[in-house]
């Protein structure tokens, strides 16, 4: 057997909590599944707890060829949905405050200054 194909090459995932999701952690190069899990869990266990480990051969997964990320492309053009954010507000509200709120105004509510 030669030594290039000895080795596959493994996508790790872990769960930290049994709520939290699944996230990719690393690649690995193992002979099988079996040592594959095997190299995950000792590399997990000497550094954070982990409650789920799951182990993919890379050539099981399936990548998007290009013309189908370019379906993912929107057709319309609906930008208005994509919020930008509200962050001038705060200072929009601030300058629309500190106009209604100064003395004059204050003092013209009550007509004119009695002494």
């Amino acid at each position: 057997m030669s030594s290039k194909g000895f080795y596959q090459e493994f996508e790790v995932f872990s769960k930290r909590t049994p709520t939290s999701p699944m996230q990719y952690q690393f690649s690995l190069l193992a002979p099988n599944e079996e040592l594959a899990l095997v190299m995950a869990q000792e590399n997990f266990m000497r550094r954070e707890p982990v409650v789920d480990i799951w182990v993919v051969k890379r050539s099981n997964m399936r990548k998007m060829t290009q013309e189908e990320r370019e379906s993912l492309q929107r057709l319309d053009n609906k930008e208005y949905r994509n919020t930008k954010g509200y962050g001038y507000l705060k200072k929009k509200w601030r300058h629309y405050e500190q106009g209604m709120l100064d003395e004059k105004e204050i003092m013209s509510w009550g007509g004119k200054l009695k002494e």
